[in-house]
């Protein structure tokens, strides 16, 4: 990763979640900043969210594994919510 590190997660996740969904113009990512915590709040549109979670949750939770690994290797921690 670049020098942007937050930057560099943030376009990671949009990325990530946009491929999942079948209407990538309604994903909207916000980040919150708090020391060396980031936290992204994602939403997509109604009929895409069970793609973003997947079966039993799989696939949010390998989203949440791929964002914290990055971010560790930065010395940040990160969070991953669905807003829905």
């Amino acid at each position: 990763m670049t020098h942007r590190g937050g930057e560099d997660m943030r376009e990671l996740v949009y990325y990530l979640a946009r491929s999942l969904v079948d209407h990538p113009d309604k994903v909207v990512l916000e980040e919150k900043s708090s020391g060396d915590t980031v936290l992204f709040e994602l939403s997509v549109a109604p009929e895409d969210m069970g793609k973003v979670i997947g079966r039993s949750g799989k696939t949010i939770e390998a989203l949440r594994t791929v964002v914290q690994v990055v971010a560790s290797s930065m010395g940040k921690k990160c969070r991953l919510e669905i807003l829905g």
